[in-house]
């Protein structure tokens, strides 16, 4: 594939309603208001400005539910999902109400024989635990068939989810999350453990108001001690950090950062050789989570469940290096398929507009828990919405030859309604789908993978224009000589926390590429000068495109400033985001 274009654009800070501050440098100033933020109240995220909780439908049908578990003693099981979002809630979930005296066990789906969320088959599999209760967590909103399973074996379900509803809603006996019809919860992004934590945080303010802890002789338990499990999944669904969420994330990032949190995520942080003191939200993306998610792609989630229960710092320690090994293998796997997606790609000429818009592909060889990430790096490389299928577990599907898909997509098009399209278009293509805007899961059959693939491209046709399929990277401006420093770096990693639409701050500007060397066949490294002031910067671009040829000597560079510590010493360092050439 040819070198990725890419239009730099600045984001254009708005102007607030109330000043933010002369404590801020003017830089930071800039950065916050190019993302909306309007007043330091904004900036306050302190636990008292949490959104209202009361306003959460379903929610008192779910506490008299949990009320009624607790107070007869009836057994309750969590049923979750195998990604990290999925794991963070049910350790949660599970956490919160053993610590209550419930009896709460768990159970999570093998993505390879039972597929997603609360399905017949699983409801089966439960009902040989006997519960009395189910509670879904981070799935549930699309289980129909599911509840109704839970229902004739009489068992009661509480349905806790962030995923959009299709047009039939469960029967379920209680339904927390925001994106149901008629929900006025302000929060409309939370994800599934932010759900979870809302429910079990009502719970137990409803318990201490009835006073049920007197009577039981039992301490309150603090919910905010268990925030770091909602920091991790928050940030690892990529779910949109609006305020609520950023509270969420930094409140939980500060009680990592002081080892108030689960041995586990220290043990996870551990392995990768990352001082949890320095932790920011961006290590919870790409260090903590993807060592967490290796378990539901490759194996079982449950070996990553249990790291989070745990509360042995040895125990925790085994389980993180059985997952960091996972994620070694998943690094492999990944490789190999991106590998054979890149042949694939070459039959598609330069993707120019008589080329597909849509993105669809398969191999027979390719891993069913890869292929989101494939999905992802490739839309990432071409900006074009991508799907990625590979063969369902046979022993999870019968008649027809099966596939797996999962689709990234691009702003502009919504990935879940685009589906919906293509489904009511062509009723016999899609079995299931569900998922957000930006990502979604499907199955389809083998034999309609090309009239599957055709008509996705035909919707995606229909909903962006050329102007979409232009790769966009946003820079915050200039850095000037005298703020590209190790302080602005401290200054930066504070300021967050970082992540979807609240993004990480990126700048601009021209340098001479004065040398480069290329790392392990795969990265640059670069020593900048800045074309204005001659001013000297070591530089790094990771998997750069430019390693199969000489960079050039001029460049436009969009970079992170961060710090390069090696054997106890901290230099300034550019992390190279994109470069091309200057004209």
């Amino acid at each position: 594939m040819a070198l990725d274009k890419k239009r730099i654009e600045r984001r254009v800070p708005t102007a607030p309603s109330v000043p933010l501050g002369d404590h801020l440098p003017p830089f930071l100033q800039r950065i916050y208001l190019a993302r909306g933020v309007q007043s330091p109240q904004d900036l306050a995220l302190r636990l008292q400005y949490l959104a209202d909780n009361s306003r959460l439908k379903g929610l008192s049908e779910a506490i008299a539910l949990l009320r009624e578990a607790l107070d007869q003693g009836q057994r309750i099981l969590v049923v979750g999902d195998f990604d990290a979002d999925g794991a963070t809630s049910t350790a949660l979930t599970v956490s919160v109400l053993r610590a209550l005296g419930a009896d709460c066990r768990y159970l999570v789906p093998n993505r390879f024989e039972y597929g997603y969320g609360l399905t017949p088959e699983i409801v089966q599999l439960a009902a040989e635990q006997q519960p009395h209760l189910i509670i879904t967590v981070d799935n549930g909103i699309a289980s129909v068939e599911g509840v109704e399973e839970a229902k004739r074996f009489g068992i009661k379900v509480l349905v806790t989810d962030h995923h959009l509803p299709g047009a039939d809603l469960p029967d379920a006996d209680a339904i927390v999350n925001p994106n149901q019809p008629g929900c006025e919860f302000l929060s409309k992004h939370a994800a599934g453990v932010g759900v979870a934590f809302y429910v079990l945080s009502s719970l137990k303010s409803a318990l201490r108001e009835s006073g049920w802890f007197a009577r039981k002789g039992m301490a309150e338990i603090n919910l905010a001690d268990y925030l770091d499990l909602v920091a991790l999944g928050t940030v690892a669904d990529l779910v949109p950090l609006d305020r609520n969420n950023r509270i969420l994330v930094e409140q939980g990032l500060r009680r990592m950062r002081a080892a108030r949190c689960r041995p586990g995520i220290l043990a996870l942080l551990a392995v990768a050789q990352k001082d949890y003191r320095q932790l920011r939200s961006s290590d919870l993306g790409f260090i903590v989570g993807p060592r967490l998610n290796a378990a539901g792609r490759l194996d079982d989630m449950s070996l990553g469940i249990e790291c989070l229960l745990t509360e042995d710092p040895l125990e925790a320690r085994h389980l993180a290096q059985k997952l960091d090994a996972l994620n070694r293998q998943r690094k492999t796997i990944e490789e190999e398929m991106k590998r054979d997606a890149e042949q694939q790609l070459l039959q598609l000429a330069d993707l120019d507009s008589a080329s597909r818009w849509g993105l669809s592909l398969y191999d027979e060889n390719w891993h069913q828990g890869v292929i989101g990430i494939l999905a992802s790096r490739i839309k990432e490389r071409l900006h074009r919405p991508t799907i990625v299928f590979a063969p369902a577990d046979p022993e999870a599907t019968s008649g027809d030859d099966w596939l797996k898909g999962s689709a990234r997509s691009i702003q502009g098009l919504h990935m879940r309604d685009a589906l919906d399209l293509v489904a009511k278009r062509h009723p016999h293509l899609l079995q299931k789908f569900g998922g957000h805007a930006m990502a979604a899961g499907m199955t389809i059959r083998l034999k309609d993978f090309t009239a599957f693939s055709e008509a996705f491209d035909a919707v995606v046709r229909e909903s962006l224009s050329a102007d979409h399929l232009e790769a966009v990277v946003y820079s915050d401006g200039v850095l000037a000589d005298e703020e590209l420093s190790m302080e602005a770096v401290d200054l930066l990693g504070k300021a967050g926390p970082w992540g979807q639409q609240f993004p990480e701050p990126k700048f601009d500007d021209e340098f001479h590429v004065v040398q480069s060397k290329v790392l392990k066949e795969r990265h640059l490294k670069l020593v900048l000068s800045r074309a204005a002031s001659g001013q000297l910067y070591d530089a790094i671009q990771f998997n750069s495109d430019w390693v199969r040829q000489s960079p050039p000597g001029k460049a436009r560079v969009v970079y992170r400033p961060d710090i390069n510590e090696f054997r106890g010493e901290r230099k300034l360092q550019l992390l190279v985001d994109y470069l091309e050439p200057c004209n």
